[in-house]
């Protein structure tokens, strides 16, 4: 158990965290990309990331085959990049804050087959595995059109494994779909925080769910161990895969390719600033690090989390990483942000972000529902509440001091702000119910 009050004397920010108030954490270790760039390669390298687009690339002809809705991108997973005018409007007048520049959302809550941000690094994972077994078993080769991978041989082949992994929702979701549809046995161990609905989705997939009473680390640890005691069973380890993290960054020159086609350039004096909703960390995490291996010091990354379950921002601001639970902290972990319920953050991501993360802000549960129907109001758009979490950041960035002084000594200047573009980072919603979006709409809380 982390000694929480040492922390909470020391440090102003991590005691407005304590008592859950909305705040930015700014990371202090923050430095210039050409000073972290040697070491981060040692970890995880451009070519790394380049091996991880190639291998999606050999399965798109499987994706595309399996599932219909890639057709017209011939089986790329790629999600909207869209403009939202009236939600920048909206949301200024709303909350009276100031956001400059051009803000869009990076809709990975529409990416295909699971609906969220999850199906980069969960899809590429369960591919990868896919891909290892059946090249050790004389069953495939690099040459080969991977669309075989989809015939009832292949399928009987894999069907001989199991994977399993630990989730809240969309990771499981992510994982269980793309593995019923190679032919493993899939299991799924949710968390207490898990959706009902995404819990049914996955059975009617032929997943076996797993529930717990318990939180999200409860439901890895099971998972990993029941996995550890089965030879023919691999295990995702959302904590600690490098693997995810891998399909995560690729996301970054995806982006680029369609600033590129909107003609929008990102540079010293047009900044690019990004908010991503984070759970455990892996999806930001890998998302991040790949920005900032394109885009450089060009790019600022801010994670955004409830502040009922705010443990990667405890995990780097106190340095204790994975050993930082939010229950030291007297803090609940229970949140309406299902996707973002992770109690204790990831080890790897919270150590490679070190100096290459910008900050973390924190909201409030009953905002995530009013940011929610403002973008439903101002651009007709859908996205589930974990994902409205990103609003927080442009909401906050010229409003909070620790922010407004990052921008000061980042030379983040009122002009260069009038030319940057903000992304909020979409995590998930594509695959939510008609009857709970409802629910969502409806819903409201202080």
């Amino acid at each position: 158990m982390v000694d929480a009050q040492k922390y909470i004397q020391a440090d102003p920010t991590v005691r407005a965290v304590a008592e859950q108030k909305e705040t930015v954490w700014i990371n202090p270790d923050y430095l210039p990309f050409s000073v972290t760039d040697g070491l981060c390669q040692l970890v995880v390298s451009d070519a790394d990331i380049a091996d991880a687009e190639a291998r999606l690339a050999r399965f798109a002809p499987f994706i595309q085959r399996c599932f219909p809705e890639t057709e017209e991108t011939q089986g790329l997973i790629e999600s909207p990049l869209a403009d939202i005018p009236q939600m920048q409007k909206a949301l200024e007048e709303t909350y009276g804050c100031a956001i400059p520049g051009r803000l869009m959302l990076k809709m990975d809550s529409h990416l295909a087959i699971a609906g969220s941000v999850k199906a980069r690094g969960g899809i590429y994972e369960v591919l990868k595995h896919a891909e290892e077994l059946a090249m050790a078993a004389g069953k495939l080769s690099v040459e080969d059109n991977y669309a075989k991978l989809a015939d009832e041989d292949m399928k009987r082949f894999f069907s001989q494994y199991t994977v399993q992994v630990g989730s809240t929702g969309n990771l499981g979701m992510s994982i269980g779909i793309m593995s019923a549809a190679l032919g493993f046995c899939v299991k799924v161990h949710m968390s207490a925080d898990a959706k009902q609905w995404k819990k049914d989705l996955l059975r009617s997939k032929g997943v076996e769910v797993i529930e717990y009473a318990d939180d999200y680390s409860k439901a890895v640890e099971e998972g990993r161990k029941r996995s550890d005691a089965d030879p023919m069973s691999y295990f995702v380890d959302d904590e600690k895969s490098v693997d995810l993290f891998l399909g995560y960054a690729v996301a970054a020159k995806r982006l680029k390719h369609q600033l590129d086609e909107l003609g929008i350039t990102v540079d010293e004096d047009h900044p690019l600033i990004v908010y991503i909703p984070t759970g455990v960390g892996g999806a930001p995490g890998g998302v991040s690090y790949g920005l900032k291996r394109l885009f450089k010091d060009a790019v600022h990354c801010f994670l955004v989390e409830p502040t009922l379950c705010p443990s990667v921002l405890l995990g780097m601001a106190t340095k204790e990483y994975e050993k930082a639970n939010v229950h030291d902290f007297g803090i609940s972990g229970i949140t309406e942000a299902d996707g973002l319920a992770c109690a204790s953050p990831s080890s790897f991501v919270t150590r490679i972000l070190g100096n290459l993360l910008s900050g973390d802000f924190t909201v409030k549960d009953g905002k995530l529902y009013d940011y929610l129907r403002l973008l439903d109001r101002s651009e007709h758009k859908r996205i589930e509440p974990s994902s409205c979490a990103a609003f927080a950041g442009p909401c906050g960035l010229l409003e909070l001091e620790g922010s407004k002084d990052y921008c000061a000594r980042h030379g983040l200047t009122q002009e260069k702000l009038a030319n940057s573009v903000q992304i909020a980072w979409a995590t998930g919603g594509r695959l939510v119910p008609a009857e709970i979006w409802d629910q969502y709409l409806s819903t409201h809380m202080d």
